[in-house]
C-alpha cells in the first residue's frame, strides 16, 4: 500500500513537496520553498532522510516547486533529478534567486544527476511506474501519476485545465488526487479574470507597472493585453527560450507570441517607467527588476497592478496592503468548479490539497466532499485511509 508524505504546501502556500513511499521505493514529488518563511519552515519537512530518496520528479522551475533543490542536495540526496528540458533552462534562474546563498555555493543544480522527459513519458523507478503529461501551467510543466501495488497517486502540481497558452493533458483515473487548490473556493472564470485586468490597464493610460512571473503567467499576459506593451530587457531571452518548442504551446500560439514579444518595448531598471503597461519579473517584488521596479512606482505615486500570490512581508504584499498596488487575479491555477470537474474525471477518487491554507481547504471541501481538509505538511496518510 502506497503511503504519502506531506513534506510542503498542506495548510500553507509555499514549499510544495511530497513523496510517495511503497515500502521499496521512496519517490519525492517537488521540492519548493516557502517565500518569506523563517528559517524552519522555508525548504520541505522531509519524511526521511535525504539520502534515503530514491529519486526527485519536478513539475516545473517556479519556486515554490523547484527553489529547495540545492538543499536537498546538500542535505545528502543523490538520486537522479527527473525534469523536462524547459524545466533545466529556467532552474538555474529560479534557484539564483531563492536557493540559500550557501546551499548553492555548495550544491548548484547542475550537480544533480539530472534526467530529461518529457511530458507523455512513462518512467519506472524500483516498482513505481509514473505516467506524465503536460500541466498547462508553464512551457514544460507536468503532473505526475505514480502507480505501485496496484494504487495510483495523482499529483496535479500546479495545473490550468483552461489556459489560453499551454496545454494540459487529459487525467488518469487514480486511487488519491492530489489537488492545486491554490484559489481555494474561487469560482470565477478565467475569461472575466482577463477582463478586469484589461480594463484595469486601459483606465490607467499614462502607464502602469505589471510584476509577474518570468514562466507561465508573462506569456498569459502577452496573450490577454492589447496595444503598446514594454518588458524589461533581460525577460526577452527567458520568453523565447519557452517558445523554442511549439508542442509545449496551443497551435499557432509560439509564432504569435514571438510576433508580440518583438514588438514590446524594452526598460532597464533605472530608466523613467514608460507610459504603458511595463511587465517586471518577479510577481512578488520580491528580487528582480520588479523590486526596482516597484521602489520606483511608490515614489513617484506610479499606478501597479499585482496578479498573483503574495507572500506575507513581500514587497508586493506591503504595497498592497498600504494601498499603493492593486490586486486583480489573473488565474494560472483552476478555479473551484474546475477541480471538481478533475475528480470526476478521475473516477471521483479520494482527494488532498495542497498550496492554500486551512480556512480556504474548509472551504472547498463544502463543495468537494470527498477532499480531505485536516492534511497538514508534516503528515502522512495511506491511500485507503485518505
Amino acid at each position: 500500500m502506497q503511503t504519502i508524505h506531506l513534506q510542503g504546501g498542506f495548510g500553507e502556500k509555499g514549499r510544495t513537496s511530497i513523496a510517495v513511499d511503497d515500502g521499496a521505493t521512496l519517490l519525492m514529488l517537488d521540492a519548493g520553498i516557502k517565500v518569506g518563511a523563517p528559517a524552519q519552515d522555508y525548504h520541505p519537512r522531509l519524511a526521511r532522510a535525504a539520502a534515503e530518496i530514491d529519486a526527485l520528479f519536478l513539475t516545473h522551475a517556479h519556486e515554490d516547486h523547484i527553489g529547495a533543490l540545492s538543499w536537498l542536495l546538500r542535505q545528502g540526496f543523490n538520486g537522479p533529478v527527473f525534469m523536462t528540458a524547459a524545466t533545466r533552462g529556467e532552474m538555474a534562474a529560479t534557484l539564483a534567486q531563492y536557493a540559500r546563498p550557501d546551499d548553492l555555493a555548495a550544491c548548484p543544480g547542475s550537480a544533480a544527476q539530472i534526467e530529461i522527459f518529457s511530458a507523455g513519458d512513462r518512467l519506472t523507478v524500483g516498482a513505481q511506474t509514473i505516467d506524465t503529461g503536460h500541466s498547462g501551467h508553464v512551457a514544460g510543466g507536468t503532473w505526475f501519476a505514480v502507480t505501485s501495488g496496484g494504487q495510483t497517486t495523482l499529483y496535479c502540481g500546479d495545473v490550468v485545465p483552461h489556459s489560453a497558452v499551454f496545454p494540459m493533458t487529459p487525467l488518469p483515473a487514480c486511487d488519491l488526487l492530489v489537488l492545486d487548490c491554490s484559489y481555494g473556493p474561487d469560482t470565477v472564470p478565467a475569461a472575466d479574470r482577463a477582463k478586469t485586468v484589461i480594463e484595469w490597464t486601459a483606465a490607467h493610460p499614462c502607464g502602469s507597472v505589471l510584476p509577474t512571473p518570468l514562466s507561465g503567467r508573462s506569456l498569459e499576459l502577452l496573450t490577454i493585453l492589447p496595444g503598446p506593451l514594454a518588458m524589461s530587457d533581460d525577460m526577452e531571452a527567458p520568453l523565447r527560450a519557452q517558445l523554442a518548442d511549439p508542442d509545449l504551446l496551443h497551435p499557432g500560439m509560439a509564432a504569435r507570441l514571438r510576433d508580440r514579444i518583438a514588438g514590446l518595448h524594452r526598460w532597464t531598471p533605472g530608466d523613467p517607467l514608460p507610459a504603458m503597461p511595463l511587465l517586471v519579473h518577479d510577481g512578488m517584488g520580491e528580487t528582480g527588476p520588479a523590486r526596482a521596479a516597484l521602489d520606483q512606482a511608490e515614489r513617484a505615486g506610479h499606478p501597479v497592478l499585482l496578479t498573483g500570490h503574495l507572500p506575507e512581508g513581500s514587497p508586493g504584499w506591503r504595497m498592497h496592503r498600504a494601498g499603493t498596488a492593486d490586486w486583480h487575479r489573473l488565474p494560472t491555477h483552476p478555479t473551484l468548479p474546475e477541480n471538481r470537474a478533475l475528480w470526476e474525471a478521475t473516477g471521483r477518487p479520494a482527494v488532498i490539497g495542497h498550496s492554500c491554507d486551512d480556512a480556504a481547504l474548509d472551504a472547498v471541501q463544502q463543495s468537494l466532499p470527498a477532499l480531505n481538509a485536516g492534511t497538514r505538511t508534516g503528515g502522512s496518510l495511506k491511500i485507503g485511509d485518505a
